[in-house]
């Protein structure tokens, strides 16, 4: 079984994320493999009542690619048990504006996984955008990467897990000390 980070922890994850054919054809229901599964959006749109109708909901999850709209999976998080948001490359930065969207716009409330070329370096970045689980790629140490949460004690600007930014903080501060 392979090992992610979620929640700051290394744990077991069963999940298999389902990729299209190189030729970008999307599988069958019916051929698609046992247990739980993170599907591309383009197969839960084309097949959502046939893999809702096949699977319970805690088996069925949803990939947003970098250029899939989340407004397209947001009368669906009832369905599913996670979303996961793909990173093809390090350097295509679209998935942290997702991550956000589905978070503060859509309300997301359930797993939110980065998926793809997953980094070390990046891990502090996706959880400040509303990311709580992490598939790094397979040559990262899981290890090694948990010390990416704690490298930095202050961040300035706001983001999801802070609204404020730092120069708005220290004003309350000052504001409740006088």
């Amino acid at each position: 079984m392979a090992l992610i980070i979620r929640n700051r922890e290394i744990v077991e994850d069963g999940w298999q994320v389902v990729r299209a054919a190189e030729d970008g054809a999307l599988p069958e229901v019916a051929a698609l493999p046992a247990g739980q599964i993170i599907v591309p959006l383009a197969l839960w749109q084309a097949q959502r009542d046939a893999l809702v109708a096949s699977r319970s909901r805690d088996e069925l999850g949803v990939w947003l690619a970098p250029e899939s709209e989340p407004a397209d999976i947001a009368g669906d998080f009832d369905e599913v048990a996670l979303i996961a948001v793909d990173f093809p490359v390090f350097r295509d930065g679209r998935g942290y504006s997702t991550a956000r969207l589905l978070r503060e716009r859509y309300g997301y409330q359930g797993e939110l996984r980065a998926i793809g070329d997953v980094l070390r370096d990046q891990l502090r970045f996706y959880e400040r955008c509303g990311f709580d689980a992490y598939a790094l790629r397979a040559d990262k140490d899981l290890h090694d990467a948990l010390k990416a949460f704690t490298e930095f004690t202050v961040q300035y600007q706001g983001a999801f897990d802070e609204p404020s930014p730092l120069f708005r903080r220290r004003l309350a501060q000052q504001g409740a000390a006088a």
